[in-house]
This record gives structure tokens, C-alpha cells and sequence, in this order.
């Protein structure tokens, strides 16, 4: 018998002052099997970061061919695709085809520093692409916000996300590894 996903509910109020967004969402977050807490919290970290009201979440682990998060225009044209992790470079230059931008957010500290030194010769030649870095502290204390019902604020001032709900609050500064398509 397979394994089924978790639900998570998350009613989230974002105030955005780099892009001047105040807009309140209510989202149903799917946590892979394979996929734990932290991960999960950096997926909605990372729509935190691009809030808008047509970012939706991919089918990410379980899909080859869908980002963690993707937008698209009205004509269904994806204009931002999002990935979390470490994703091959060969699949990373497909979605650079496909989408106007793309974003990845990686983490691991040394592994996501070694998968950046492998491959950046080749992803600096995509102009339509962006890589953050999460440090192992910051993927712990988002992990310690999830929840099965979350209700989370977050304030974006900089760069700098402070995120606060149950218990202490969180801030969390992705690091730039290389923007060419923000």
C-alpha cells in the first residue's frame, strides 16, 4: 500500500515592503512522503518570497515535469518556475525553455555548495536564472514552525523574511549564489 501524502493548511498574511505586497492567503500544502518538514517549510518559504495570487504549488517530488512552484500568465505561458533543492542541470536548463524565469532554492550547506561548483558553469549561461542558498540553521527553524494548521505572518524588508506564529519567530536571509533572472 502506497504512502499518502500529508496535508498541511496554512492561512498566511504576507507584507512584502521590496515589493510593496500586503495580500492575505489561505493554501493547502501537500507534504510528499519522502519529503520532510523542512523542505516542505522551504517550498513555502519560497512562495512567501514571490506571494502572488496565480503562484501555485507543482506537483513537485511526485512529477518530473513540474517545479515546486509555478506562475502563469492568462494564457497559461509560466512566467516563474520555482525549485527546491539540488535539481540537475539538464532539467534546470528544460524549465529555463520553458519559463520566462526560474528560481532555485537550495540548501544543505557543503552539498549545496559542491552542487553549485558542479554545475555553475553551465547554469551561468542561463540568463533567465536565479539560486538562493539556505543555510542548515535556517531549514531547522523553519522546521520548527510546521505544523498540520499553521497561521503565519511574514514581513519581508530587504531581502530579510521574519516569519511569526506559534511559538518563537523566525528570520530567515537566503543568500544570493547568482541572480541573472530576477
Amino acid at each position: 500500500m502506497a504512502l499518502k501524502a500529508t496535508i498541511f493548511r496554512v492561512d498566511l498574511a504576507v507584507a512584502d515592503m521590496d515589493r510593496n505586497l500586503y495580500a492575505d492567503f489561505t493554501l493547502t500544502l501537500a507534504r510528499h512522503p519522502s519529503e520532510n518538514d523542512a523542505r516542505m517549510m522551504v517550498r513555502l518559504l519560497a512562495f512567501m518570497l514571490h506571494a502572488d495570487e496565480r503562484l501555485e504549488f507543482g506537483k513537485g517530488l511526485s512529477t518530473d515535469d513540474e517545479p515546486d512552484l509555478w506562475r502563469k500568465d492568462l494564457t497559461g505561458v509560466i512566467d516563474l518556475w520555482i525549485v527546491v533543492g539540488q535539481p540537475d542541470e539538464r532539467w534546470l536548463r528544460k524549465a529555463s525553455g520553458r519559463s520566462a524565469r526560474v528560481v532555485v532554492f537550495s540548501y544543505g550547506d557543503r552539498v549545496a555548495d559542491i552542487w553549485w561548483e558542479q554545475n555553475r558553469s553551465t547554469l551561468e549561461k542561463l540568463s533567465n536564472l536565479s539560486v538562493y542558498r539556505l543555510s542548515s540553521d535556517d531549514m531547522q527553524a523553519l522546521a520548527g514552525l510546521a505544523t498540520r494548521s499553521m497561521n503565519l505572518q511574514c514581513t519581508i524588508q530587504e531581502g530579510e523574511v521574519l516569519i511569526t506564529g506559534e511559538g518563537e519567530p523566525v528570520r530567515v536571509e537566503p543568500l544570493v549564489v547568482y541572480r541573472q533572472g530576477d
